[in-house]
């Protein structure tokens, strides 16, 4: 294959993050192969603020690649949810920053379930349409009243930003940025290797 690219991949991890938001997108990337040569399209690191042990939800112990102070650039981010999003990241100013200002340097900017809350902390949802789980659409509505919060939907593609809705959501989201990035064929190889049922052609939110 002469046209083979790699995209780096960055997904953010706290104490308290919701396992399946970060382990399922990490899952999709990672198992994502070119068929040609099984060469890997995506190179997936973990981040956290400090760069140390984190504790996601329900105990799970997880060692980040990096902190914020050496972690390298990267072309798609993954902000995931969970208690720890909504109830202490939304307000730890050095994540928010942090988003922010990575926002302006990857090719994709993506969230998961209640990591929507973050990205519209961060000022990246104004005017845009996006999705969060269930639970925090009015939150989502009421707190970020410039954003236009979509419902019942497992993620919604606007550009450069690309929300998805609850937990499992964020592997609908992934698939649909194997599909963007790479090809229809691929992503359904990649589900296939998963044992993962999806269709991929009706789950996005069309643009315009």
């Amino acid at each position: 294959m002469s046209d083979i690219r790699q995209w780096k991949v960055g997904i953010l991890l706290f104490d308290e993050v919701e396992v399946l938001d970060f382990a399922g997108p990490f899952e999709v990337f990672s198992v994502t192969a070119y068929s040609e040569n099984d060469r890997k399209p995506f190179i997936v690191d973990t981040i956290s603020e400090t760069g140390n042990l984190i504790v996601a939800r329900n105990g799970l112990k997880v060692q980040p690649d990096y902190g914020f102070d050496n972690a390298p650039y990267y072309d798609i981010l993954v902000i995931p949810g969970g208690p720890g999003a909504r109830n202490r990241q939304i307000n730890n100013q050095a994540v928010i920053a942090w988003i922010r200002q990575r926002s302006a340097a990857v090719q994709l900017m993506t969230s998961v379930c209640t990591g929507a809350l973050l990205l519209a902390q961060a000022g990246l949802l104004q005017g845009k349409r996006a999705t969060t789980h269930w639970a925090s659409y009015d939150r989502l509505e009421n707190e970020f009243p410039e954003v236009i919060v979509k419902r019942n939907i497992k993620y919604v593609d606007e550009g450069n930003i690309i929300t998805s809705g609850g937990i499992s959501a964020g592997i609908n989201m992934a698939f649909h940025v194997v599909r963007r990035l790479l090809s229809p064929e691929i992503a359904q190889l990649t589900a296939r290797r998963m044992e993962y049922d999806i269709d991929i052609e009706t789950q996005q939110y069309a643009n315009g």
